[in-house]
């Protein structure tokens, strides 16, 4: 009994916790794409739920926390959105559609500036590389598995080296095609499709 009613007391332990708690991350994110990484700070959040800072403290003791929640969060529904275009049933379509498909997120311009400083924070934060890591590794995986479904003749290793070839190639991309960095014409994104197709396909352009 003691336990339990110790665990009841911990942050997001009830329903009505863990609502605010997703809440709280979910004004981080806001923060995080309107302001940048290292306008990212505890009394920031608090100031914009209107909270005092000790409230958000019981949820987030430190910063460190509350970037781990907000990492954990994008990445997952990251991963999520990944997961049917190239799993089982992304197989049954064209390489070209898949491709396609994973382009449109670049018109996501919050999605595509979110990554953007979670690059630029992981230059400076061991535990948010790492987790990028492990994202980028399972999105890796992903695109490895694919490749290997429509190539069966095709090394693994072979295969892996292809879909971070890929990956490399997207996530570039989305600087330029969302605008960021540059911007492109037509003709340039008529030559991304093609290679990362080659790349899905048979690595033959």
């Amino acid at each position: 009994m003691r336990e339990a009613r110790a665990d009841s007391t911990k942050p997001g332990a009830t329903s009505k916790g863990a609502r605010k708690r997703s809440d709280l991350i979910g004004l981080a994110e806001e923060i995080l794409f309107e302001a940048g990484h290292e306008a990212l700070t505890l009394r920031a959040v608090a100031a914009r739920a209107d909270i005092r800072l000790g409230h958000l403290q019981y949820y987030f003791p430190n910063r460190a926390d509350l970037v781990d929640a907000l990492l954990g969060r994008i990445l997952e529904s990251a991963l999520a959105r990944l997961a049917p275009r190239l799993g089982p049933q992304g197989a049954e379509h064209p390489a070209e559609e898949i491709v396609h498909m994973l382009l449109a997120d670049h018109k996501d311009i919050r999605l595509v500036r979110v990554f953007a400083e979670l690059w630029a924070l992981a230059g400076r934060d061991e535990a948010v590389a790492a987790a990028l890591a492990r994202f980028y590794g399972s999105y890796r995986d992903m695109v490895s598995e694919f490749i290997g479904a429509r190539n069966p003749t095709l090394a693994q290793e072979l295969c892996m080296q292809r879909a971070s070839v890929f990956i490399a190639l997207l996530e570039g991309a989305s600087l330029f095609r969302s605008g960021i960095a540059d911007s492109q014409g037509a003709g340039a994104d008529v030559t991304l499709v093609a290679t990362a197709v080659a790349l899905l396909e048979d690595g033959r352009s």
